[in-house]
C-alpha cells in the first residue's frame, strides 16, 4: 500500500489494477488515516482518470453487500455533491417525485460532506430506519415504489473513510465514486456531476454497459438541472445541451435552491415540496429533476410530457403518499 500511496504523492497515475488494489486496502484497514488522507489530498490536486475510476469502482462493487431489488428495474436518482452550492435536497425529492409517478427508485445516498443536509441526513431527521436488509428493502420498492439505501451500509470502503472525508469537508474522488456504486444495480440511472469533465467519463463509462442514463451537469456548477443555468446532459445517444425553457419553466437564481444551514431547515423544505407548499422555484426545480428521471425509464415519452408526469405526482399528492407511507413502515 504505501508504494500506491507514494507513487499518488508524485503525482503519478495508477493503473486499473493499482486502484482496485488501493481500494481494496481502504476496505480491509491496510491504509491507515494519514495515508488515507494523503491518497484523498492527492486527488483534490488533480483529476482522476478514467483507469483510476474504472479500478476504484471495480473494488467497490466487488466488496459490496449485493442487493436483488426488483430485478433490477428500477432507478437511481443520485448527485456527485461536493459542487458548493448547497441546494435542498432536490434529488432525494425528485426519487418520491418519480416513485409518486409509477417508477420504481432504488434510491442510493450518504450524508452531506460539503453540504448541510445530504439525502441520508435528511432520511435519517424524518425517521427513516437505514437497513441493508434485502427484504425490507424489497418490501419497500414492492409497497410504494421507492427505498433507500445509505452508502456505507453497503461498502466497507466507504464506512471506513467516511470520518476522514467529513474532516477534509471538500469533495474527494470519493464523491465521483458514488453514484456508480449503487448496490442494487438498477436498469436506469440519472446522475448529476460537478463539472463536465466528470460527466464524460461517466458516459464513457455507462456507454459500455446495458442500462439507460441520463448524467447531468448545469453549467454554472450545479450536478443537478438547477434551472439557473443551461444544462448539458449525456444519454447513450449522445450529448445535448438543455434550456430551462425546454422544461418549461423560467431561469432560477442561486438564491432559489438554498437549502439552509442545518438538517431541520432543509427538513422543512423537504416537507413543504411534497405537501406543494414550497416557493414556485423550488418546486421547479424539483419537477424538472423528476421529468429526466421519468424520462429516462420510459423513454418514449417527450419531456414536456415527463414533465407533466412529475407535476402531476406532486399535486395530486401521490408523492408525498410515497414518502409518508415508506415512514410509516419503518
Amino acid at each position: 500500500m504505501k508504494n500506491l500511496v507514494n507513487k499518488l504523492l508524485e503525482s503519478q497515475r495508477l493503473s486499473r489494477q493499482e486502484a482496485f488494489n488501493l481500494m481494496q486496502g481502504i476496505a480491509n484497514g491496510s491504509v491507515n488515516d494519514s495515508q488515507m488522507a494523503a491518497v484523498l489530498s492527492s486527488y483534490i490536486m488533480r483529476a482522476i482518470s478514467l483507469e483510476e475510476l474504472q479500478g476504484f469502482r471495480d473494488a467497490l462493487l466487488e466488496l459490496a453487500l449485493e442487493v436483488n431489488i426488483n430485478d433490477g428495474n428500477a432507478i437511481d436518482l443520485c448527485g456527485t455533491g461536493g459542487d458548493g452550492k448547497n441546494t435542498f435536497n432536490i434529488s432525494t425529492l425528485s426519487a418520491f417525485v418519480v416513485a409518486g409517478a409509477g417508477v420504481p427508485v432504488a434510491k442510493h445516498g450518504n450524508y452531506g460532506v460539503s453540504s448541510a443536509s445530504g439525502s441520508s441526513n435528511v432520511m435519517e431527521h424524518f425517521g427513516y430506519k437505514f437497513s441493508n436488509d434485502s427484504d425490507k428493502l424489497k418490501r419497500e420498492i414492492e409497497s410504494v415504489n421507492v427505498c433507500f439505501m445509505h452508502a456505507p451500509l453497503f461498502h466497507p470502503a466507504l464506512k471506513a473513510v467516511g470520518p476522514i472525508r467529513k474532516q477534509l469537508g471538500v469533495k474527494t474522488f470519493f464523491n465521483i465514486l458514488g453514484p456508480l456504486v449503487n448496490p442494487a444495480n438498477p436498469e436506469y440511472q440519472v446522475s448529476g456531476v460537478f463539472n463536465i469533465e466528470v460527466g464524460r467519463i461517466y458516459s464513457y463509462l455507462l456507454q459500455s454497459e446495458s442500462k439507460n442514463f441520463a448524467v447531468v451537469h448545469s453549467l454554472d456548477g450545479y450536478d443537478e438541472v438547477s434551472l439557473t443555468s443551461d444544462i448539458k446532459v449525456f444519454t447513450k445517444r449522445g450529448e445535448e445541451l438543455l434550456t430551462p425553457q425546454q422544461f418549461g419553466f423560467r431561469n432560477l437564481t442561486q438564491s432559489d435552491l438554498f437549502g439552509g444551514t442545518t438538517v431541520p431547515e432543509a427538513a422543512a423544505i423537504f416537507k413543504a415540496v411534497l405537501e406543494n407548499n414550497a416557493t414556485l422555484a423550488q418546486k421547479n426545480a424539483v419537477i424538472a429533476n423528476s421529468a429526466l428521471a421519468i424520462k429516462c425509464y420510459r423513454d418514449t415519452l417527450s419531456l414536456s410530457e415527463s414533465v407533466a408526469q412529475a407535476q402531476e405526482s406532486i399535486e395530486s399528492g401521490k408523492a408525498l403518499a410515497s414518502f409518508t407511507k415508506l415512514l410509516n413502515m419503518q
